[in-house]
């Protein structure tokens, strides 16, 4: 009879250690350094997908909490045209693009281009990161989530730059909070920055001609903005010449 060997004790640990394991859930598995969980959790390889053709700065304007953002990019800093894309901000993979815009509207901004520092008659529209926290228009609610002030003081007249009418022009509308108080009427004047800053700047339907600072599209489009938009959402919009984005 051969004599018994004594057991290792680490060996003895590892095997009760396995038993007690046996037909237990596993752990949850943890991120790898460096990759971020949460909101902006990463995308595999630890990649956030940003909000494209934007610069540092511009991107760190963008409030953390924004989870819809309507990207204006002008063709160059004196242009009147520009290019309007809609993106959502996905909790896992970052911000993606909303295919409602497909690759792109074309939009028309104002008669002399962009400003950083826009002040009141100068034809160009501001550069700049800004909520979007109310609508309106002459034409009935087409079911905005945005608070929608139908009111015929929406009603305009006359000619544009280019002796286009401007009939129509603020059938929808929506108020970009440049100078003006969050969340109120488009049609509210208030000038937190001063009158000389100027206001009333807003998205609005196309009148097929250069604006005097706001941002238009055709009324369709206009329409199916509003339908998107949703302030549960905090939307915001990021506008300016191209150069002027990518800072």
């Amino acid at each position: 009879m051969h004599a018994r060997r004594a057991v290792p004790a680490v060996l003895l640990l590892a095997a009760l250690t396995a038993l007690w394991g046996y037909g237990r859930s596993s752990p949850e598995p943890q991120p790898a350094p460096g990759v971020r969980t949460g909101n902006g959790v990463a995308a595999q390889g630890g990649h956030v997908a940003e909000l494209p053709g934007l610069g540092a700065a511009t991107r760190g304007a963008v409030p953390a909490d924004a989870r819809q953002a309507v990207v204006v990019t002008g063709e160059g800093p004196d242009s009147s045209r520009s290019s309007v894309r809609l993106y959502r901000r996905d909790p896992a993979r970052g911000w993606m693009p909303e295919p409602l815009a497909g690759a792109g509207w074309p939009a028309h901004n104002g008669e002399r281009g962009w400003s950083d520092h826009h002040v009141e008659g100068d034809l160009r529209s501001p550069v700049g990161v800004y909520g979007l926290t109310g609508a309106g228009g002459l034409l009935d609610d087409p079911g905005t989530r945005l608070p929608y002030d139908r009111e015929a003081a929406f009603t305009i007249g006359g000619t544009g730059s280019l002796g286009e009418p401007l009939a129509g022009s603020f059938d929808y509308v929506v108020a970009i909070d440049y100078n003006r108080e969050p969340g109120t009427t488009p049609l509210d004047r208030t000038r937190p920055l001063g009158a000389e800053r100027g206001g009333g700047i807003w998205l609005h339907v196309d009148h097929n001609g250069p604006t005097q600072g706001c941002v238009s599209l055709t009324r369709p489009q206009m329409r199916e903005l509003l339908l998107w938009l949703d302030p549960e959402q905090r939307p915001v919009i990021v506008m300016g010449d191209a150069a002027a984005l990518l800072r």
